[in-house]
């Protein structure tokens, strides 16, 4: 008689501790899922910072085709000569090795936003809770007339780092003295407002190292003025006297075209018969996010300045040079910066881990000649609806060669520290 209450008391606790929940077993929830699309430094970097400090809690996949990633910023010095290719191409072993972030090496070809799905080349898909867009810019081949993309094997951009650069290079070095050089800049907005005059005096340093006294360096510019100006006026008149010519429109009255057959610039005031064409078009977001309707009619991607989170929908984030970052310049250490707001947010929001109210910082180095470094940068802040600049610095013309040197030293340190913070 015993035995038999003692069952049925134990089939009725059994019932009742399965309808509580209180014995039962214990169902194992899905992890929260992060993708993250395109393995720059803003990219690679959240994929890392969330992997890292989440501890295993988020399962996180970086979708990125390519097996290294070579550095846009530091590709001067590369084209310059005071870098080799290796030393600014980075692998994402450690990123899987260390840190358990899933790598997918393929292209990402669109994302279902009802779905909250990514495609991917293979025609698979990857879900996920967030997404985290990093695909850096699109070229807007178009906008320079004569110029497409069948032709910038002939007249290489060089602005998304690796062959092109190292094809840039090659023309570059093959120069005869007399040579022309046109360079045609980008307009605003568009990725490291400095880069293309750091790129200027690159060429011009290459030209002069080799004894050049006759080769002309001509920019054909659509912006009145340019970042830091006045410190590259003064390092080119310095350096390579009478070497870089830069036009804005009032000089040149604009741009007619490009010719790759008979490699000529025309412009309302001339038509420059070159030896070498360095096109930089006009850009914008890159294409996933355009096609993905996250970008406004800026061609770029609005976000909220709080968490880097799109405007557009709450579950991606958009980080780099894709987003509409205020006052912070598109670069490398932005991209960078932006990246750890956003891994911040994102872990705060799937794993309820502490935040803080985002704080953003950014510096652009530029090398003008050997030991002849200027920079910019500053610290911002979300304020307004915007990314707003709370205090900023700038080289000043006239600087001491030992002040400058120092700045290349910090150059050179800081290229060491963002790699390992962003790969290793």
């Amino acid at each position: 008689m015993f035995s038999t209450n003692r069952r049925q008391f134990l089939a009725g606790a059994g019932a009742v501790a399965l309808s509580s929940g209180l014995y039962a077993p214990a169902i194992a929830q899905a992890k929260p899922r992060v993708v993250v699309v395109g393995g720059g430094p803003g990219g690679a970097t959240v994929a890392k910072y969330i992997a890292r400090d989440a501890k295993g809690a988020i399962d996180v996949t970086l979708v990125e085709p390519a097996k290294s990633f070579t550095t846009c910023f530091h590709s001067n010095l590369y084209l310059g000569g005071f870098r080799p290719l290796d030393s600014i191409t980075h692998s994402y072993g450690a990123l899987a090795s260390k840190y358990g972030v899933r790598l997918n090496q393929q292209m990402a070809s669109g994302i279902d936003r009802e779905k909250k799905t990514v495609r991917l080349a293979d025609g698979s898909t990857i879900g996920y809770d967030k997404l985290v867009l990093a695909p850096g810019i699109e070229l807007k081949y178009e906008s320079v007339p004569g110029y497409s993309q069948a032709v910038e094997e002939q007249l290489p951009h060089a602005w998304k780092a690796g062959p092109q650069t190292v094809l840039l290079k090659k023309q570059l070095d093959s120069l005869s003295d007399g040579a022309t050089i046109v360079m045609i800049a980008p307009p605003n907005p568009f990725r490291c407002p400095p880069g293309p005059y750091e790129r200027l005096s690159m060429m011009a340093h290459v030209l002069k190292a080799k004894g050049h006294k006759k080769s002309k360096i001509i920019c054909i510019d659509p912006k009145p003025a340019f970042s830091k100006q006045a410190l590259f006026v003064e390092g080119w008149e310095k350096h390579y006297p009478g070497m870089i010519e830069w036009q804005d429109p009032k000089m040149h009255g604009g741009l007619k075209g490009v010719d790759a057959k008979a490699m000529t610039v025309t412009t309302d005031l001339a038509t420059y018969k070159a030896n070498l064409i360095n096109v930089i078009p006009a850009q914008s977001a890159g294409k996933i996010a355009l096609d993905a309707k996250l970008a406004n009619d800026s061609g770029f991607c609005p976000i909220k300045p709080e968490s880097m989170q799109s405007a557009m929908d709450e579950n991606i984030y958009i980080v780099g040079d894709s987003c509409i970052p205020g006052d912070m310049p598109k670069s490398g250490f932005s991209a960078n910066s932006q990246a750890k707001v956003a891994a911040m947010m994102i872990r705060g929001d799937l794993i309820k881990s502490d935040t803080f109210p985002a704080r953003y910082t950014n510096t652009c180095w530029s090398l003008i000649e050997t030991d002849d470094t200027i920079k910019i940068g500053g610290s911002y802040e979300a304020k307004d609806g915007k990314i707003f600049a709370s205090s900023t610095f700038l080289s000043k013309t006239g600087e001491s060669p030992e002040v400058r040197k120092q700045t290349q030293e910090e150059n050179m340190g800081w290229y060491s520290g963002i790699i390992a913070d962003i790969f290793a």
